[in-house]
């Protein structure tokens, strides 16, 4: 490691540091936020294992968006009824805002970070507007106005809950895929999608589940959710309830069906330009992770854009790193959807 390395190294422990409110909660197996029940004497680790091998091999089905329900467009806010209620009321309306672009035929989804806060990547979204691009920023699911009260971070939609973790990120797909949905019948005619981190992750499973999407910024990619979950730096307390209950090989087969490597190689069937964005120094996207899906990409035979920063995952959110990655974002859309 050079120095400049061990000093983005140091500065991403201290930004990870800086957050209090992290709590360890439980370990659950959580059948019961995806309606499932132990049956022919299978315990609950294979009753998900086998739950999670039917959606990955029927991902079509598990990730098909049914028409929007209940849509509420009030100025620049879209609420709508999520396609997968979960057991939480406050979580069950769907919320985006909107930057409109006046004339434009060309618009982005943007999926923030987990545990976003309200003004997360609102100036991207300005940014966008004025290249003449239309910005719908999601609000993820127990995130702001949906989070359990008194609850300060989105612990319930990535936590040692094995079943709600799972059922909130479909959600999160879902309502992804609905707002694209959504913006095609508002006469849109190219769409694409923009994540950060766990957004990253959310929009990549919209991307390979819908050709309605033409394009999509990644920013930060991993193959392997459980693997983020387990070895992350941001992760590390989420570990601590899973560690003694799952091991990592174990909740890599639950998790599967909200893992990229999974789903890489339908993009050979509608192949479609996209930028993958990176950090070097990451310590909660490992780069192995992010290696791993490009090996995949290379074995698929498909390609993509690609930009490294000289930051880490904290820091890419920090000047100057921010202002690169927002560049980069800013220009690749542009280029694709205008």
């Amino acid at each position: 490691m050079s120095i400049y390395g061990d000093w983005i190294e140091s500065w991403e422990r201290k930004l990870t540091l800086r957050d209090r409110r992290r709590r360890v909660f439980p370990f659950e197996w959580g059948l019961d936020w995806l309606g499932l029940v132990e049956t022919d004497g299978a315990g609950p680790l294979e009753t998900l294992r086998r739950w999670a091998r039917d959606a990955v091999r029927d991902s079509e089905s598990f990730y098909h968006a049914p028409p929007m329900e209940s849509p509420g467009l009030d100025s620049s806010q879209l609420v709508f009824a999520t396609p997968t209620p979960s057991l939480l009321d406050r979580n069950n309306r769907a919320r985006c805002r909107i930057w409109y672009s006046p004339g434009s035929k060309g618009a982005v989804v943007v999926l923030p970070q987990w545990n976003a806060a309200a003004d997360s990547h609102v100036i991207l979204c300005r940014m966008l507007s004025k290249l003449g691009l239309t910005a719908v920023r999601m609000t993820l699911p127990y995130h702001e106005e949906r989070a359990p009260e008194g609850m300060e971070r989105a612990d319930f939609l990535v936590g040692p809950n094995i079943g709600r973790t799972l059922h909130g990120n479909r959600q999160a797909v879902l309502e992804t895929l609905q707002v694209v949905g959504w913006l095609r019948e508002q006469g849109y005619e190219k769409i694409g999608v923009m994540g950060t981190s766990l957004g990253s992750c959310v929009a990549y499973l919209a991307f390979s589940h819908s050709n309605d999407i033409d394009t999509g910024v990644f920013n930060h990619v991993s193959a392997h959710f459980a693997d983020v979950v387990w070895t992350g730096l941001s992760t590390r307390y989420v570990r601590w309830a899973l560690e003694g209950n799952i091991s990592l090989e174990e909740l890599r087969d639950c998790w599967a069906p909200l893992s990229p490597w999974f789903f890489i190689e339908r993009l050979r069937q509608y192949p479609r330009p996209h930028l993958m964005i990176t950090a070097r120094y990451d310590l909660t996207f490992l780069p192995r992770l992010s290696d791993l899906v490009f090996s995949g990409y290379g074995e698929q035979g498909l390609g993509c854009d690609r930009v490294e920063l000289p930051c880490g995952h904290y820091t890419m959110a920090h000047f100057p790193f921010n202002v690169l990655d927002g560049w980069h974002i800013c220009k690749f859309l542009h280029r694709r959807l205008v």
